[in-house]
């Protein structure tokens, strides 16, 4: 796919595609979103898989060890993925928001559900243009169709248990 291909089906510019490509910017969420739903690659694939521990016996399929969780650094939000690999419907990750860290300028949108619990720090999440300030203990649920974006408006870092459960197209059938 041509970086002008991936650009008009991701709505990423040229521009920005190819800096990123060359490790010359550093993605919003919501960009990385859009590039990963243009290219048709489940999030996983974004992380990259982690290598196994040398010496030590395969684990089953369903299993993600601690110590081979692969990351995204993405500035002031880092993404742990926690879900094994392979293709599933659910993705559990862990993310990091710094302070004034957040998901980009434009609010995400996309099937699927997204759920999460704040481990600690605290996070402003805004669905459908309606913000809730979150704190540690603080759950949520929402409908990931609805625009939706967080930030980190506090002093310390946010640590997110972030949930996405991918909607199955045929099941508005």
């Amino acid at each position: 796919m041509s970086l002008q291909q991936l650009a008009l089906s991701s709505g990423v510019s040229v521009g920005m595609i190819s800096q990123i490509e060359r490790d010359r910017a550093n993605p919003s969420m919501r960009v990385l979103t859009a590039i990963r739903r243009a290219l048709n690659i489940p999030i996983h694939e974004m992380f990259g898989e982690a290598s196994e521990a040398a010496g030590e016996a395969a684990d089953p399929p369903f299993v993600r060890r601690r110590r081979d969780r692969p990351q995204i650094d993405l500035g002031k939000l880092k993404k742990e993925l926690l879900t094994s690999g392979g293709n599933h419907n659910l993705q559990i990750m862990i993310l990091n928001v710094e302070p004034g860290g957040e998901s980009g300028n434009t609010a995400l949108s996309y099937p699927a559900e997204k759920g999460g619990l704040v481990l600690a720090g605290a996070l402003v999440l805004s669905v459908d243009g309606r913000e809730a300030s979150l704190s540690e203990g603080d759950s949520f649920v929402f409908d990931s169709a609805l625009p939706h974006s967080f930030r980190n408006e506090g002093e310390r870092l946010a640590t997110i248990l972030w949930i996405i459960g991918a909607v199955q197209f045929d099941r508005h059938l």
